[in-house]
Parts: structure tokens; C-alpha cells; sequence
């Protein structure tokens, strides 16, 4: 009986890792897959103050003549706004 019930778990794990391999190697061909599909990359921008990189969506921002400007905090953004002036 116990025989039975690994040799049954034994079996599934190796259809399991063996279904993984295949999907692992539609993907790479491109094909469809059953994955989750990926988020997006986003491109970030440096904050012109401390450099620090952010999310364009997430940033605050200050529009110039020479176009938009992106920060991580307030702080930064008030500095920029202060040596603008």
C-alpha cells in the first residue's frame, strides 16, 4: 500500500518536471506557453538632483523649456526649482 502511494507521487513529479521542460522549451521557440504573463519593462528616468532613478509614472515633475524634468521627492524637486531660479 505505501509502495503504491510513492510510487504514485514519484510519478507525478516527474510528469510534472517533465511538462515544465516542454513549456520551458515552447517558450524559448516562441510559441504559446500556460506561464503568467510578464509585466512590461519600464523605462526609467534619473532624477537630475541626486541621480537616483525613477519611474517615470511614479516621479513628480517640473516642466521647463527644455522639457519635463523628473524627481523622487519633494525635496529634490524644490532644490531643482531653487537653483532655476
Amino acid at each position: 500500500m505505501i509502495r503504491a502511494i510513492l510510487l504514485g507521487i514519484v510519478i507525478l513529479l516527474v510528469a510534472r518536471a517533465f511538462w515544465r521542460l516542454i513549456d520551458g522549451i515552447l517558450e524559448a521557440a516562441g510559441g504559446t506557453t500556460r506561464t503568467k504573463a510578464r509585466n512590461p519593462a519600464v523605462k526609467l528616468v534619473r532624477d537630475p538632483v541626486c541621480g537616483t532613478f525613477v519611474a517615470p509614472g511614479n516621479a513628480l515633475t517640473v516642466d521647463t523649456g527644455a522639457g519635463t524634468h523628473y524627481f523622487c521627492s519633494e525635496q529634490c524637486r524644490s532644490t531643482f526649482r531653487s537653483r532655476s531660479r
